[in-house]
């Protein structure tokens, strides 16, 4: 069971850690410049890794009233490394080297991160080093066609045994738009078959699979009832489309970050409020762990 989680907080610019029994945190890391947004923990070496969004250029005529206002096109994306206790911080793949940063996912038995790479329209892996980056998923080659929001992808989750590729494709901002793909990372890149599992959602964001359960879960910043919510649904079967989704908890403020506790039965939600709330995952309840200033993006337990 986890003890406590780290949250990144992209306004405050730090990691914060949250003890899961009061709420309390406590910085980390700070100085976190570049936007970060997804973040890992291999418990076995001690490390957490991040992604980096990179600074976007923000409207020169007003201050943006959202982050749909940023312009995150500039490749400035990188990935950072840090110990759990806060020391050995390390970039280990450098700022230019891909766009937009998104979740990232540890499959600890490969040696390898996988993450998204939003206004980059792919899903990328290198080993944990940061040496032998590749593409897993690319959904648009040229310019035009990255800047177009339904092929740009947020979510990752890998199930390791079965060698499977999961990530969610957003769409635009409250559009109902978003689906959930899958594929096979045993084949090379350019024989994938995708599918796709689920569509007309309203905004999928960060993904978790629980495989031994055979459930899915994500978070969702789209429009009410649907969306700000967290939700879950039956992993479906190879070459069959994903079942009805359930709705375990509403009314979040553009929810993100997702640690899943099967362990103590609870999944962690941190939204853009700066709310971290633990959820039964039996739907019986609820309470909010911490709200702190700023907003959180990826959470991680430990």
């Amino acid at each position: 069971m986890f003890r406590y989680l780290l949250a990144l907080n992209p306004v405050e610019r730090n990691i914060q850690r949250i003890d899961i029994r009061t709420g309390d945190s406590s910085v980390v890391v700070g100085g976190l410049t570049a936007v970060p947004d997804g973040i890992a923990v291999d418990v076995r070496r001690r490390h957490a890794y991040w992604t980096n969004m990179g600074e976007p250029v923000a409207p020169t005529d007003r201050s943006p009233t959202s982050d749909s206002e940023l312009d995150f096109y500039g490749k400035n994306g990188s990935l950072e490394r840090v110990d759990l206790d806060g020391t050995h911080r390390t970039t280990i793949i450098p700022q230019g080297s891909f766009v937009t940063g998104k979740q990232l996912v540890g499959a600890w038995s490969q040696g390898r991160l996988y993450w998204s790479d939003r206004e980059g329209a792919r899903v990328l892996s290198a080993r944990l080093d940061g040496t032998d980056l590749r593409d897993e998923v690319v959904v648009a080659t040229t310019d035009a066609d990255r800047r177009i929001v339904r092929n740009q992808c947020v979510g990752v989750a890998v199930d390791e045994e079965a060698g499977l590729l999961y990530w969610t494709q957003k769409g635009a901002s409250k559009g109902n738009d978003g689906r959930i793909f899958r594929t096979s990372l045993r084949t090379p890149i350019f024989d994938r078959v995708v599918e796709e599992l689920w569509s007309d959602l309203p905004e999928p964001i960060d993904l978790h699979l629980d495989v031994a359960a055979g459930l899915v879960y994500w978070t969702d910043r789209g429009a009410p009832p649907r969306g700000n919510t967290l939700n879950r649904a039956p992993i479906p079967p190879p070459g069959t489309q994903g079942a009805d989704v359930t709705v375990l908890a509403r009314d979040f403020r553009e929810p993100i970050g997702l640690a899943v506790d099967t362990d103590a039965g609870l999944a962690y939600v941190g939204d853009l409020s700066g709310e971290v709330r633990a959820v039964e995952l039996d739907g019986t309840g609820e309470r909010r762990l911490v709200r702190a200033p700023g907003g959180f993006t990826g959470i991680a337990g430990i």
